[in-house]
C-alpha cells in the first residue's frame, strides 16, 4: 500500500493567484502551459480547488509563465510576488517569450 505524499497547502491558492494576476480564464491557461501531456481546463479547475495537485512539469510552466521561481509553489512560507508576471531571464529570453 502507498500513501499521499505531503503537499504544499497554500499550492491550490497559489495557483488561483497566478491565473487572476495575468487575467487568464481556465481554458486559456490551458492552452499557455506548454506540456507535452494536454492539461484540459478542468484541471486547472481541480487544481484551484486543491482535487488535484499538478505534475511537476505543468508547476514549472507555471513558474514560467509567472515569472517566479518554481520553488515559491512549493514553500508555504513563500509568498508570491505583489505584481505578476516578474519576467525572470532565462539566457537571452524572458519567461514570457516563446521558446
Amino acid at each position: 500500500m502507498g500513501y499521499a505524499r505531503p503537499r504544499p497547502r497554500r499550492l491550490a491558492e497559489k495557483l488561483l493567484q497566478v491565473r487572476q494576476a495575468l487575467g487568464l480564464s481556465q481554458t486559456a491557461l490551458a492552452k499557455q502551459l506548454h506540456v507535452k501531456e494536454k492539461v484540459p481546463y478542468t484541471r486547472i479547475s481541480d487544481y484551484e480547488r486543491n482535487k488535484n495537485e499538478p505534475s511537476l512539469m505543468v508547476l514549472l510552466e507555471y513558474a514560467r509563465l509567472a515569472g517566479v521561481q518554481l520553488e515559491i509553489f512549493a514553500d508555504d512560507q513563500l509568498e508570491l510576488p505583489a505584481r505578476l508576471p516578474s519576467a525572470v531571464k532565462r539566457g537571452n529570453k524572458t519567461s514570457r517569450q516563446k521558446r
